[in-house]
Parts: C-alpha cells; sequence; structure tokens
C-alpha cells in the first residue's frame, strides 16, 4: 500500500518528451475528490516539452542527463526524499533506472507503456505489433521492477489494430487510451 502524508499522496512525474501522459495526471490530480499531488517533475531532457507545462502549472522541475547513472540518481533521491515523494510515475521517460534505485522505491513506481505486456517489452512497440498482423495492441500501466515492463500490471486497455495503420496512426490511438487509464491506474492503487 502506498503511504501519502496527510490526505494526499505526493507524486513524481518523470518525462523525456512532449509530457501528454504528465498533462493527464496532472488534471486528474486537480478533480475534487483526488488524493494526488504531484510535487516534481524529473526529466532527462533540458528541453522535453513537457517541462513548459510544468512551468505554466507551477510544477516543480529538475533536469538530469543521467549520464553518470549513479550520481543523478543520488541526486533525484535527495529531492524526492526531501519532498516526500510517496509514488513515482514513469510517464514518457527514457532511461532506465537502477536496480539500486528501484530498490529504493520498491513497490512505489508505475510506469505506461505502449504495448499489452507481457508482449514487446521495450521500444518499437508499434511497429512490433503490426509486423506480427496482431489484430490487437494497447497499453498497460505496471508497477516498475528491476526487470524491463516485467513488473506486476495495474491495468490494461486494448485497442484494435486497423489494416491501413502504420506506427504513427497506431501510436495517435494508442495515446489517447493512455491518457485515459494512467489516471485510472493511479486512482485504483491509491483506494
Amino acid at each position: 500500500m502506498i503511504k501519502s502524508f496527510g490526505n494526499k499522496t505526493k507524486v513524481a512525474v518523470f518525462i523525456s518528451g512532449r509530457g501528454t501522459n504528465l498533462k493527464s495526471l496532472f488534471y486528474f490530480s486537480k478533480k475534487k475528490k483526488s488524493k494526488v499531488e504531484i510535487c516534481i517533475v524529473i526529466s532527462n531532457k533540458k528541453y522535453a516539452k513537457g517541462l513548459n507545462f510544468a512551468k505554466k502549472q507551477n510544477i516543480k522541475f529538475q533536469t538530469y542527463t543521467f549520464k553518470n547513472n549513479l550520481k543523478d540518481e543520488l541526486k533525484v533521491l535527495q529531492i524526492l526524499k526531501k519532498k516526500n515523494i510517496n509514488l513515482i510515475c514513469l510517464a514518457g521517460f527514457m532511461k532506465i533506472l537502477s536496480k539500486e534505485f528501484i530498490k529504493r522505491f520498491k513497490g512505489k513506481i508505475i510506469n505506461i507503456h505502449p504495448s499489452l505486456l507481457p508482449k514487446y517489452k521495450g521500444l518499437d512497440t508499434h511497429n512490433r505489433a503490426i509486423n506480427n498482423n496482431d489484430k490487437y495492441s494497447g497499453c498497460t500501466v505496471h508497477y516498475v521492477t528491476p526487470k524491463l515492463d516485467s513488473g506486476k500490471i495495474i491495468l490494461q486497455r486494448k485497442v484494435k489494430i486497423f489494416k491501413n495503420d502504420n506506427a504513427k496512426s497506431l501510436k495517435k490511438r494508442i495515446l489517447k487510451q493512455e491518457h485515459k487509464i494512467y489516471p485510472k491506474a493511479l486512482k485504483m492503487i491509491l483506494n
């Protein structure tokens, strides 16, 4: 169970790109009965578009290159401890966290992945689903473990693959579903 301080669970969102899942989590956190407070955004990209959103919403953010993984992870852990973070949401974060980092937050890191896990762990999920003539793809919210995309599944959503689909069109439809299920999964684990 995820411990919270007061009546809100303090969340850190890790991003690398546009931050569309950050936005859906943020809007969910602003709902009347939400038990979530997004306290900080961490990015491995200095110019990630999602940081502009964080700035507009007055969410504190930090960027680290993670080139020296251990050094940067220690700095991140210090910030998370200082802010009493209870849960980390990986939202398009394109860096693999070390086993040590994951152990420190065991059971308190979740991720959204653009496939129906356990199928298509890692990258290039849309092309792989299309090339294998799958009838469906989708997205999965799961707990993060040291083994890539292998943690316990919290929630999944299927998306039909059409004959004329390419990776871009499929990605767009799956992303819409990601925005719906990530807040839902968050609500599930906090209730």
